[in-house]
């Protein structure tokens, strides 16, 4: 109740908003009941579901409409990431697992996780805050995915700074010859005049990632990721994602 001018008093509406829904889905009970412990103490997270198994946590997701579902990667039956992608178009999922793999990590970023955690790399305290980047739509990573990530960055932007010479094709007419002629020795990034940051955002749209994962592994803002896509478009004279990853490939 509050008192208005006229001295009148008057209910005022809370205006807090509802506490975030949690899906935790892990094949290990004593884990489950571990996080639905931590995550129903704050008063802006609830755990509205348990699972065991990818099929339970996707049934579980239909039916109580979470805003983040923590997912382990290994479980019986159904796993983590074969139920990944239907998930994705639920709710943000984040990974909760002890699986730290590299190709794992990288293929959970691909397949649409907003976060990834490791056990034993995060505080109690760590996990709420990660709940609620992703459930806010804001990817978090620990430092085991980011290394993860950082090494495919790398990796990939390698083998498109060191393109493989090929043998001239006696097949090869003289007129596609002199078309192809001012490419040889220059790399992608600087026949498209691109700068390092576009060139690094440009071989993540080719390899199929989404403006999420671009800032999640770029540690850059969605609207920057955008911002950066609208300058490569323009300089590759492309209207779409494939259009520009068939040119940066060489294969429009």
């Amino acid at each position: 109740m509050i008192e208005t001018p006229f001295g009148e008093r008057e209910e005022r509406e809370d205006c807090l908003s509802p506490p975030l829904r949690v899906l935790v889905a892990d094949d290990n009970p004593v884990i489950r009941a571990g996080l639905t412990a931590v995550l129903s103490a704050p008063d802006d997270l609830t755990v509205v579901a348990e699972a065991e198994d990818g099929r339970a946590a996707y049934e579980a997701a239909l039916r109580h409409h979470p805003d983040v579902i923590l997912l382990d990667v290994r479980m019986p039956g159904v796993d983590g990431m074969a139920a990944l992608p239907h998930l994705v178009r639920l709710a943000p999922v984040m990974m909760l697992t002890y699986s730290d793999e590299t190709e794992i990590v990288q293929e959970a970023v691909r397949l649409g996780a907003g976060g990834y955690l490791v056990h034993g790399e995060f505080t109690t305290q760590q996990l709420t805050e990660a709940v609620r980047d992703v459930g806010g739509g804001r990817p978090h990573f620990m430092p085991t995915a980011t290394s993860a990530l950082l090494a495919y960055i790398r990796s990939h932007a390698t083998a498109h700074a060191k393109p493989k010479i090929r043998s001239p094709d006696p097949q090869i007419s003289s007129q596609n010859l002199s078309r192809m002629q001012p490419y040889v020795g220059q790399s992608a990034q600087s026949r498209f005049q691109l700068s390092g940051r576009e060139a690094e955002i440009m071989d993540l749209i080719a390899s199929g990632m989404n403006n999420q994962q671009i800032a999640a592994v770029c540690f850059i803002s969605e609207k920057t990721v955008k911002n950066h896509i609208n300058r490569i478009f323009a300089k590759l004279h492309t209207t779409t994602r494939a259009q520009a990853t068939a040119k940066w490939l060489g294969v429009a």
